[in-house]
């Protein structure tokens, strides 16, 4: 198992998602507490100044113009955590509980912070033990940041809040029995360092990070699918060809493309009608595939260099600069993640939205050029993939409710102090389900498209590629001609389709 350093420095996408998903650890870097003692020394100082600093010796948020005696100080920074634990809903996931733990970690360990290497250091710890803070799922409006939910990440370091370890129920037990029960003492927290844990974008940042992750799967298995649509509906690969992309040089584009050249190369059931006149032109759906595609995959080009500049961020406030000044920031704002979270659910809403399309045609006689009704060999007695097509609509429908942007909202808080924020937790939540819902879309193309080239064989076969694919379908899914329960063939497809991509790509010798 490879192991992420945890120094300050910018993580990657794939260090996250893997730490998240157990396939690799984390640990504190040997410099991080001697960084991270500059800025301590700088708020340490700062007390005894008089002058007022923010969430240092004042109130927070609109309580900033309030004094904190010294007497109350250490009061002030568990107050903070307490009274800010204010979220409700589901827990969150085991995986965005571990992203987290890991995100805010390495945010306090760069060193602008001004807290001790305690609280990276309990952080981590928690993470390698697999005890995960039980962080209700509602309740952030995207700036400072998501308080509330690093508020219930951060309550188990001072032994409050709730604990779940290996084997217990999503709501944890009491995060003081559970500490005492691996030796743990909960920590005291000094100045500002309340501030601190709560403070910042995490929680946005691992939920993106994850779709993000997940939707560069999702355009490969979209060329797949169509490719394996073409094939079953007699398609042409003609639209693809180099010459034509090369006009209108979009990068997403020119990348679809190219898979889709790939994965149909030297396919014999392409070669049986290229020189028939049964159709002048494919639909839409089929003929512009590289260019909806593409542009998907621009968009997720930009949500990813928008996450990629985050993981290198500090999104703390205030900070400790390097010539020592205590500065107020908004670099806890989650405008950009917003952002990139509502135009990559609006990209990835129309993947889901094409395919449907390749699915009716497929399913219609009237469109289908020869197919059965409904993919049936012995339609009638037999309705074959018609409510797999009701499934994929239904979840085109919900996308459209979902991708309306979150961005494009605010509402005030803290009296007033907070009067601009971004809905950026909104927006990632319910980029979660767009990816879930365009993953079985995606299924349920492939589930057909596959039933129509086994319905073709009697004319050829479909590409070596294609060929590949549709083995790993058969291998766990068999034809369906009689009918059976279409679910659970959907489903077998949707936990495929990393194994899809792959078998094409291995055939493809790569899919971009």
């Amino acid at each position: 198992m490879r192991e992420v350093v945890v120094d300050g420095s910018a993580l990657t996408i794939d260090d996250v998602v893997a730490v998240a998903r157990g396939q690799a650890r984390a640990s504190l870097g040997p410099e991080v507490a001697h960084r991270m003692e500059a800025s301590r020394s700088v708020v340490v100082q700062a007390l005894s100044g008089g002058a007022p600093v923010y969430g240092v010796n004042t109130g927070f948020g609109a309580l900033v113009d309030t004094p904190i005696s010294e007497a109350d100080l250490a009061t002030l920074q568990g107050a903070i955590v307490r009274s800010h634990s204010a979220a409700t809903g589901e827990p969150l996931d085991d995986q965005t509980v571990r992203a987290v733990l890991l995100l805010r970690a390495r945010t306090l360990a760069a060193g602008y912070s001004g807290v001790r290497v305690d609280l990276p250091a309990r952080l981590l710890e928690l993470l390698s033990l697999d005890l995960l803070p039980v962080i209700p799922g509602k309740g952030s409006v995207g700036a400072s940041g998501d308080l509330a939910q690093l508020a219930h990440l951060a309550q188990p370091l001072i032994g409050e809040g709730r604990l779940r370890a290996a084997g217990d129920a999503p709501g944890g037990r009491p995060a003081g029995d559970v500490l005492a029960e691996h030796g743990l003492e909960p920590l005291t927290l000094a100045p500002k360092e309340g501030l601190s844990l709560v403070n910042g974008t995490e929680p946005m940042q691992a939920l993106l990070a994850f779709s993000v992750h997940d939707a560069g799967m999702l355009a490969q298995a979209a060329d797949v699918a169509c490719a394996l649509s073409i094939e079953a509906l007699l398609g042409t690969d003609r639209p693809y060809d180099e010459r034509v992309q090369a006009l209108r040089p979009h990068p997403g584009q020119l990348a679809s493309a190219a898979n889709l050249r790939a994965l149909l190369a030297g396919s014999p059931l392409l070669a049986s009608h290229r020189d028939s006149r049964h159709a002048v032109q494919d639909a839409y759906c089929l003929r512009c595939a590289p260019q909806v595609h593409g542009a998907v995959r621009d968009v997720l080009s930009f949500a990813w260099q928008v996450l990629t500049t985050e993981l290198g961020s500090v999104v703390d406030n205030p900070v400790i600069v390097p010539d020592g000044e205590v500065m107020t920031t908004g670099n806890f704002h989650g405008e950009p993640l917003a952002f990139a979270a509502d135009m990559l659910a609006m990209g990835l809403a129309e993947l889901a939205s094409i395919s449907e399309r390749r699915v009716d045609r497929m399913l219609d006689p009237a469109f289908s050029r020869g197919l059965p009704p409904f993919l049936a060999p012995a339609a009638g007695t037999n309705s074959g993939f018609m409510l797999a097509q009701y499934t994929a609509a239904s979840l085109v429908s919900e996308n459209k409710v979902l991708a309306h942007p979150a961005s494009v909202d605010t509402i005030p808080t803290s009296g007033k102090q907070e009067d601009h924020v971004s809905m950026g937790w909104t927006g990632v939540r319910k980029l979660r389900d767009v990816v879930a819902n365009v993953r079985t879309c995606l299924a349920v193309e492939i589930c057909c498209a596959t039933q129509g080239v086994d319905l073709r064989a009697s004319i050829a076969a479909p590409s070596m590629p294609l060929q590949a694919v549709h083995d790993v379908v058969r291998a766990s899914v068999p034809a369906m001609d009689v009918d059976r329960e279409v679910s659970g063939q959907i489903a077998a497809v949707d936990a495929l389709l990393p194994e899809i991509c792959r078998a094409a790509a291995e055939r493809c010798g790569s899919l971009q």
